[in-house]
């Protein structure tokens, strides 16, 4: 292949620093700001934004000289929206995970305080084919991802789940109280992925990791299921990270930016 068709075009890659840099400003900025921030001179700084301005994703304000972006990007971001599907970016890395989990993976959205599955890779024993299926509604209380979902409510949405939708027992495991539940939430922040430790099903386990948006909430989650037999304590400490680093590359697709 040729050199100068896979060289990145330097040019380019400037005028996406500025426009991150103004995006992460939350107040116009000056051009000399600005040319410090992304380590260019005032005057190619100033030239790219000329560009900008003439192209309309840009602003100057006459009386400040300050910079800001305009409403033009919210535009091309719901254009872009409405073309994109978390089912189809997801797919892919769900199929792959499968294989490397050698498991059932699920991808799931919430809907009304509850869970409803998206997409589903069978395992090699199908033996979640019944449980877990496109369309099937789960509780959120009770499910790795649905667990993961809470993370999104404050504590009036929280409240107004439990007297809506309740914490019924689906098996000796579940998670029944709200004070449990807190401290569950708590730790699923901790450690960065959510079980369902037979908590829908006796029987089966599955570990949880969820899948964040632009504005770093949960939009979706994905999860990894199987027998207890198989899915063993011992056996989610092996696959969690990439069960996690799965969840991460989905999350890049919907431009979010894990910065903490």
């Amino acid at each position: 292949m040729n050199e100068k068709l896979v060289k990145n075009n330097q040019s380019v890659e400037k005028v996406l620093q500025i426009i991150e840099t103004m995006a992460l400003h939350r107040e116009p900025i000056r051009l000399q700001d600005i040319a410090l921030k992304v380590d260019m001179p005032a005057s190619t700084t100033l030239r790219f934004l000329n560009t900008l301005m003439k192209s309309g994703y840009a602003y100057q304000d006459p009386i400040t000289l300050r910079y800001s972006l305009t409403l033009k990007f919210m535009y091309i971001g719901s254009l872009v929206s409405s073309q994109i599907s978390i089912r189809d970016i997801a797919h892919p890395y769900l199929a792959e995970l499968s294989k490397k989990c050698n498991e059932s993976v699920c991808l799931a959205i919430e809907q009304d305080m509850e869970i409803v599955y998206i997409d589903v890779i069978d395992g090699p024993d199908g033996m979640l084919k019944i449980t877990q299926r496109i369309g099937k509604l789960a509780p959120i209380h009770s499910t790795g991802i649905g667990k993961i979902m809470l993370l999104n409510y404050d504590t009036k949405q929280l409240d107004q789940m439990i007297a809506i939708k309740g914490l019924k027992a689906l098996t000796p495991n579940t998670i029944t109280s709200k004070s449990e539940l807190l401290r569950e939430l708590e730790n699923i922040k901790a450690q960065g992925f959510a079980l369902d430790d037979e908590e829908c099903e006796l029987g089966a386990r599955c570990l949880s990791v969820g899948i964040k948006d632009y504005t770093g909430k949960y939009v979706a989650g994905i999860s990894v299921s199987g027998p207890t037999t198989r899915m063993t304590m011992e056996y989610i400490e092996i696959i969690k990270n990439i069960v996690i680093d799965t969840a991460k590359k989905i999350s890049g697709h919907l431009a979010h930016k894990d910065i903490l």
